[in-house]
């Protein structure tokens, strides 16, 4: 009787074991595949960490922050803020002071790898020691500047911080960001084809953008026609009088680029020649073609063709625009 019971607790002790290691077998199964569903992405090998850049110039500043890599030190960036705009520098980017002549003690104390400048700045580079240094031109060399002027100096730039399929990726995202921004326009004003781009240094004299600024290719992109006057000298534009201004033809429009005072405005409207000539900042319906766009850098390379494209396509023309 006693082997009875014992064999029917073996028996039973077996089945308990069986299912132990179907339950553990199951258990550890589930666990495997759990941790091969949630299992972390593998970093990418030849992925390269990008060096901290200090740079002086606006332009290169605003490129790299477009990219998404922006420098750790800049100068004049209070007044970035007023001649460029955008793109934003974030906060976590230091100013050493002015471009063309920064605090020597602030830039010693500054973390950076590399220093990237142009030509404009090479005498500052005494300053920097032993940091490497790259530079580079954010413009056209052409009498006629072109959209594939850019490639090469962005690529570049992309090259010296390690990152070159950002630097593509840039290019190809801010030439379908441009052409957009012209389909918008020309939504808004079918009727606009032509331009003329001027800044004010007072109420007599002007600077003309020209056909070697970046200003061409922007608008070429966005099918719009740049007029200018005159070829243009090393920095994209040409001097010319307000009284000039009376040589467009009645089908151009004329973007007045900031910053302008408002002092400058009163002296504008109590003009003899800027009323004869028929425009106005007001919003009148009976004078010529003008809008007043927000600060535009030309030296900032494909940035401030983004940024142009950007502040025409949001652009408020007044005057006759039925052209």
């Amino acid at each position: 009787m006693m082997h009875i019971n014992n064999l029917g607790l073996l028996r039973k002790d077996k089945a308990l074991l069986r299912l132990c290691v179907a339950l553990c077998s199951s258990v550890l199964l589930s666990s495997c595949q759990l941790s091969d569903a949630t299992a972390p992405p593998v970093p990418h090998q030849n992925e390269q960490i990008s060096p901290k850049v200090m740079t002086p110039d606006w332009g290169i500043a605003a490129t790299l922050t477009a990219m998404g890599y922006p420098p750790v030190a800049m100068g004049d960036k209070t007044f970035y803020k007023e001649w460029v705009g955008k793109p934003i520098i974030p906060t976590t980017t230091s100013d050493v002071g002015t471009r063309y002549q920064p605090n020597p003690e602030m830039f010693s104390q500054l973390d950076v790898d590399v220093v990237i400048d142009s030509a404009f700045y090479q005498h500052l580079r005494p300053m920097y020691g032993d940091l490497p240094i790259h530079s580079l031109a954010l413009s056209s060399a052409n009498k006629v500047a072109a959209w594939e002027d850019f490639i090469a100096p962005t690529l570049e730039l992309g090259a010296y911080i390690h990152q070159p399929q950002a630097a593509q990726d840039y290019l190809d995202n801010s030439k379908n960001q441009i052409k957009q921004a012209g389909q918008t326009f020309h939504t808004r004003y079918p009727h606009i084809k032509k331009l003329a781009v001027v800044q004010f240094a007072d109420t007599n004299n002007l600077r003309m953008f020209s056909y070697n600024s970046l200003f061409q290719p922007a608008l070429e992109t966005m099918d719009l026609e740049l007029v200018a006057f005159a070829d243009g000298n090393e920095w994209g534009f040409a001097p010319i009088m307000l009284g000039d201004l009376a040589q467009l033809d009645d089908d151009t429009c004329l973007a007045v680029i900031e910053p302008i005072s408002d002092l400058l405005k009163l002296e504008l409207k109590d003009s003899l020649v800027w009323q004869r000539l028929g425009y106005s900042f007001d919003n009148t319906d009976n004078g010529r073609c003008v809008t007043l766009l927000p600060a535009t850098w030309n030296n900032s390379g494909v940035a401030s063709m983004n940024v142009l494209a950007d502040r025409l396509m949001n652009a408020t023309f007044v005057g006759n625009t039925d052209l």
